[in-house]
């Protein structure tokens, strides 16, 4: 069985000021241009189908857009809500939808019911996920504390369970929206740390024949059996060298793996250039970044004048203008911005009980810390779920 694995559409967010609905919508096209040209049996979606709970209109018209023209192809579709997503919303008509071959599964209880689509060697059972917000879901799986671990891995039991009950030989597919030890992280995905931990072991999907990641945004190998498509699109220019792909992957008829990646049309290429401002304006090497969006990092030791409107005359299409001043390691003033860089909220506010009273918390100290930030957290995800 040939499966379409993708993810992290992101229907509806922009490029810094950049308007990206275009670009989704060539997305979408090229999709089903490679469903129907490539021979595809089923396409996965695992998760991140909008940017946010509720999104504009413009994004539900595509992605109603792009429900329609997956269904007149007759291929089948398994998608998945991720942590941007409103399960709530997606889901809202799953039922119906399902009888056109959209197969939506939002809901955490259903973890451990498939999908079962087949092919000449017979079936093979697709069990979708849903992104598991540890603090709503650790009551459905009966865990005793929140921990994105915890959750995953009672939801594989039940997928183990429930496969254990079918036909010997029926091979088996996972949709999941999670943050896999081992995955490269990038600027444009949301913080899921809980409890100081924010990634799970690929062992906790052991026993299926493929896991469809999504979450990450880069194309990325976890194990041959264990892969992240990544977003199709870049969404930060921490991605400038990101390769924007899906997955074409052949399930064999032993449950054999085979994978290819298909790559995903560029609007426009993106590139991180550095330098005073006037190394920048002539630098010949940067002639071929003249057509990108760019992100430049000024290192003048004094902020120049009108440095935006001067590189936008060699570089137009300038999105983000970054200064960082060649300084001391030592030297005073060094940013804020720039000492918070890479630090994360619990690392932040170690620091502050530090400064304030020159020595910084103990173990229990920063367990509450940790706690309170995840309480912030789960309050944020009942209040985005509720809306």
């Amino acid at each position: 069985m040939r499966l379409l694995h993708t993810s992290d559409w992101h229907l509806g967010r922009a490029f810094h000021r950049v308007n990206m609905l275009g670009a989704q919508a060539e997305f979408i096209g090229h999709l089903v241009t490679t469903v129907r040209e490539r021979g595809v049996d089923a396409v996965v979606v695992s998760g991140d189908v909008y940017d946010r709970a509720v999104p504009p209109l413009a994004a539900v018209e595509l992605y109603d857009d792009a429900l329609h023209r997956l269904a007149d192809l007759g291929v089948p579709t398994v998608m998945i809500s991720g942590n941007h997503d409103s399960a709530r919303r997606l889901g809202v008509g799953a039922g119906l939808i399902d009888r056109a071959g959209i197969h939506l599964r939002t809901e955490p209880s259903a973890s451990g019911t498939p999908v079962v689509l087949s092919d000449r060697h017979g079936e093979v059972a697709f069990y979708g996920l849903p992104y598991l917000e540890p603090a709503l879901v650790k009551d459905e799986f009966g865990v005793e504390k929140a921990g994105h671990e915890a959750v995953l891995a009672a939801a594989m039991d039940r997928v183990r369970a429930d496969l254990a009950t079918r036909a010997p030989g029926t091979r088996s597919a996972v949709l999941a929206h999670a943050f896999v030890t081992g995955g490269e992280a990038s600027d444009s995905e949301r913080d899921i740390t809980v409890g100081g931990v924010a990634s799970v072991p690929a062992g906790v999907f052991d026993g299926v024949d493929y896991v469809a990641l999504g979450h990450l945004h880069g194309c990325q190998t976890i194990t041959e059996r264990v892969r992240y498509s990544g977003s199709p699109l870049a969404y930060s220019f921490s991605e400038a060298e990101h390769r924007k792909t899906m997955w074409l992957v052949d399930l064999g008829a032993d449950g054999s793996v085979g994978a290819e990646r298909v790559d995903c049309p560029v609007p426009r290429a993106l590139a991180r250039i550095r330098g005073t401002l006037e190394e920048l304006l002539a630098d010949p090497e940067l002639t071929r970044h003249e057509e990108a969006w760019i992100e430049a990092t000024l290192t003048d030791p004094v902020r120049p004048a009108d440095p935006m409107a001067r590189l936008t005359e060699r570089f137009p299409h300038t999105l983000s203008l970054v200064f960082d001043p060649e300084r001391a390691p030592g030297d005073p003033d060094v940013s804020y911005a720039r000492r918070l860089a890479d630090r994360s909220d619990q690392e932040i506010a170690e620091d502050f009980v530090a400064h304030v009273r020159g020595a910084g918390p103990d173990e229990r100290e920063r367990a509450v810390l940790r706690d309170a930030f995840d309480a912030v957290r789960a309050d944020e995800a009942v209040r985005e779920v509720a809306r």
